[in-house]
């Protein structure tokens, strides 16, 4: 059975959405960070949306892994494998048999769905020992086990989710728990057509959209709020100076909503758009720059053979991390 370590607690996380969501909602132009579409209704609508035809990046980056993942085995040597954010584990199974690791190290937000997942890969791999870990993995980097040659995995693009200052500080503070044999595999998203990659977040049967108005029922169910989610429309954009798609909520008429659980009001002007997710695209040539500040060095660059997805192989580097690119 798996060992499990919790480092967050459900009041953690009802302390932090409380403090997103005073900050986010009072701000200009408002915003709400992603990580909360993710009840067990928007993780189902995750699920469904990674089988759309539109939506490429899961099945491109299985594509790569399945391609690389005795190469990535041979490459790193390591004995352990760490995944930032494992939801499911289903890609990762494909690195479990390639590297044959003595240990995984899932890192997740949700300690149930995470408790599931975990016992079910030592099910599956006996022999292995599972350390499952329920952790904000922008928080918690030094609290992860650091034993062991480490593979850290960090897939999906969630990446990309991150503003640069973000990731290069998130990828900085990752560096600092890096021995000289660890390396980290950090999937990304590639810039290209614009209409394709709006179409991924804005697909024809309305999955993405129903996603995006699931941010709304959270808050609503879990502070008390009155949303009328249908007062609301998905919008998908490509913001081409940023290279990033941004979702966001569209109020379709002047509006008030009251949060209960803060004793808070926010009022919406018809046409007022509220940020819920940025996606950024990268080049090859933006992934190294940003490894490169947080002290990382890129060691192999893999891509699907039509070039949507990417892998990234990181080492540390032995220079001082810089702040910025």
């Amino acid at each position: 059975m798996p060992v499990i370590a919790r480092f967050l607690t459900p009041d953690d996380l009802d302390k932090a959405l409380r403090q997103d969501v005073i900050e986010g909602l009072t701000a200009t132009p408002k915003t709400l960070p992603p990580k909360w579409f993710y009840d067990e209704r928007g993780s189902e609508l995750f699920e469904e949306i990674t089988r759309l035809d539109e939506y490429y990046p899961t099945r491109r980056e299985r594509a790569i892994l399945v391609e690389r993942a005795a190469e990535i085995a041979a490459l790193t040597g390591a004995d352990t494998l760490l995944e930032l954010g494992a939801g499911s584990g289903e890609k990762t199974r494909l690195l479990l048999e390639a590297l044959a690791p003595m240990r995984y190290i899932p890192v997740d937000v949700s300690g149930d769905f995470l408790a599931a997942a975990a016992e079910q890969i030592a099910r599956d791999h006996e022999g292995l020992a599972v350390h499952a870990v329920v952790a904000d993995y922008e928080r918690h980097l030094d609290l992860l086990p650091t034993s062991g040659r480490r593979l850290i995995a960090f897939l999906g693009g969630t990446v990309g989710n991150m503003v640069p200052a973000e990731r290069i500080s998130f990828l900085s503070g990752l560096r600092a728990t890096m021995s000289q044999g660890d390396a980290l595999l950090l999937g990304a998203d590639l810039v290209k057509d614009p209409g394709r990659l709006v179409r991924a977040y804005d697909d024809a049967r309305g999955v993405t959209a129903e996603f995006n108005l699931n941010v709304l029922r959270v808050i609503n169910g879990r502070l008390d709020a009155d949303f009328d989610v249908t007062g609301f429309e998905h919008v998908a954009l490509w913001d081409a100076e940023q290279e990033w798609i941004e979702m966001r909520l569209r109020s379709a008429v002047d509006q008030t909503v009251r949060i209960g659980a803060l004793d808070l009001e926010v009022s919406f002007a018809a046409g007022e758009e509220l940020r819920t997710e940025i996606s950024a695209k990268f080049r090859r040539s933006r992934l190294e720059a940003e490894l490169t500040a947080a002290g990382l060095v890129l060691d192999h660059f893999w891509t699907d053979r039509d070039g949507d997805f990417s892998l990234s192989l990181a080492r540390p580097g032995q220079a001082t991390p810089s702040s910025s690119v």
